[in-house]
């Protein structure tokens, strides 16, 4: 099966499970919230029937592919040719909240390499998604990251991680300088909603730190394919299972890395 047939069958998906989650969102039971080990990270059986149906319908698109998936609701698999990077959910306590700015993130792999993402935005019914070596859309309209070119102009957006290293004081040094040198920054609640608004120009850049595959794994094909770029915070190429992350519009890159670095190694 051609990679865009691969495309359009898990934007139907999406859209599928983006209308159960949305149906939940409306009558959800606060009692049924559960709590992972770590404090403040937040799970509900929304997450998990909707990763189910996930797993279900990506397995039978491409039955060969390994799953590497948030809610671990199927064998985790990296070894395989071809990997499936699911995170039902990303944003799930403004779900839990009823605030509306949470996504389904669905990225697939080749040998490692991100070559397609998806990332379905329920709340208003968009769905941003890319394959490698062709344009980035958001539905049928093709997008492109900013072409604003200097961080003084810029609006960026970041996250603060559910437990903290002792990076924490240096991460908090970041903000502060990104705040004295841009317009501002947001803070969304999700990462995968972060990257799409990167990649449609929203945005002109993310940074944050202690994040997993499935939060980025969609996001990479997308800003990438919209023309942005993706580092981690060297500036290299550790950006999928490392643990950094910086994506931006490509034009303000070198600035948002210079202050990233200066301060965190």
């Amino acid at each position: 099966m051609k990679l865009e047939q691969i495309e359009q069958r898990v934007i139907g998906v999406c859209h599928e499970v983006g209308d159960f989650i949305a149906k939940e969102g409306a009558s959800f039971d606060r009692s049924r919230i559960e709590q992972k080990q770590v404090f403040n990270n937040l799970v509900s059986y929304v997450d998990k029937e909707a990763e189910k149906t996930l797993v279900s319908a990506l397995s039978k698109i491409l039955p060969e592919a390994g799953f590497i998936t948030e809610e671990k609701t199927v064998q985790q698999t990296q070894e395989k040719e071809y990997s499936w990077i699911v995170d039902p959910l990303d944003g799930t306590t403004n779900f839990l909240h009823g605030f509306p700015m949470y996504a389904i993130s669905i990225g697939l792999v080749r040998n490692g390499r991100p070559i397609l993402g998806v990332i379905y935005d329920i709340c208003n019914k968009k769905c941003y998604h890319a394959i490698e070596n062709h344009p980035a859309y958001c539905d049928e309209r093709e997008i492109r990251v900013s072409a604003i070119g200097t961080l003084s102009e810029s609006l960026l957006a970041t996250g603060f991680p559910y437990y903290h290293s002792d990076k924490r004081e240096d991460y908090l040094d970041i903000i502060k300088e990104f705040l004295n040198e841009t317009h501002g920054i947001r803070r969304l609640g999700s990462a995968a909603m972060d990257l799409a608004y990167v990649a449609c120009g929203k945005l002109e850049g993310f940074f944050e730190y202690n994040l997993h595959p499935w939060d980025v794994a969609a996001g990479i094909v997308i800003v990438q394919q919209a023309g942005g770029k993706v580092t981690d915070f060297r500036g290299g190429n550790n950006f999928l299972f490392g643990d950094q992350f910086c994506a931006s519009n490509r034009l303000v890159h070198d600035e948002m890395i210079g202050i990233i670095r200066d301060r965190w190694y």
